[in-house]
């Protein structure tokens, strides 16, 4: 499930999160409300665990689940969003500016950040530990766009272009066989 929404969507900034924002950014209520019917809505899912990135507005938009679920989160660092680098804090078209196509934030870092595939390693790390400890339970990942959109596309089996062929910025994701992205 990817975090309920910010200040930035509302208002269509285009700023990449500073560092500071990263744990004090908070969901709208809007949101919060509509985070809450979802959660009633995953109850036949039957969910065991809940595991989120630590930044704040994953962490609210686990705990609204969470609630309604009754049941505890665990946070997991390698969940967290895209590192910008030097560019957090700054217009996203700035970030875009260092690239010469998509196809190459899959392997081009910026200073201080991550590249696609690095973020796609530590989620994938993450899932492979999760896995393997908690055999035949069902698990809500609570992260971001990208962090889910990556796993999702190790799950496919996906080439990096293909993901980009399927990327969908709204969010909305597919059914990779026992997992579903909501």
């Amino acid at each position: 499930m990817r975090h309920g929404e910010t200040k930035y969507q509302v208002t269509k900034s285009n700023i990449l999160y500073s560092q500071k924002e990263q744990f004090t950014l908070s969901i709208t209520p809007r949101f919060k409300k509509i985070i809450k019917e979802k959660a009633k809505k995953l109850k036949e899912k039957n969910i065991d665990l809940i595991y989120a990135s630590d930044f704040y507005r994953t962490k609210q938009t686990a705990e609204i689940v969470a609630k309604e679920l009754g049941l505890k989160i665990k946070l997991d660092k390698r969940l967290r969003d895209t590192d910008f680098g030097i560019f957090s804090g700054e217009p996203a078209s700035k970030y875009k500016a260092m690239f010469f196509s998509k196809l190459q934030r899959f392997s081009k870092r910026p200073p201080k950040g991550e590249s696609w595939r690095d973020v796609k390693k530590r989620v994938v790390s993450f899932l492979k530990e999760v896995d393997k400890r908690h055999k035949n339970k069902t698990i809500l990942i609570v992260s971001h766009a990208d962090s889910l959109w990556l796993l999702a596309g190790f799950l496919k089996g996906l080439t990096e272009k293909e993901m980009l062929e399927q990327k969908n910025p709204e969010g909305i994701w597919f059914d990779v066989g026992r997992i579903v992205f909501i």
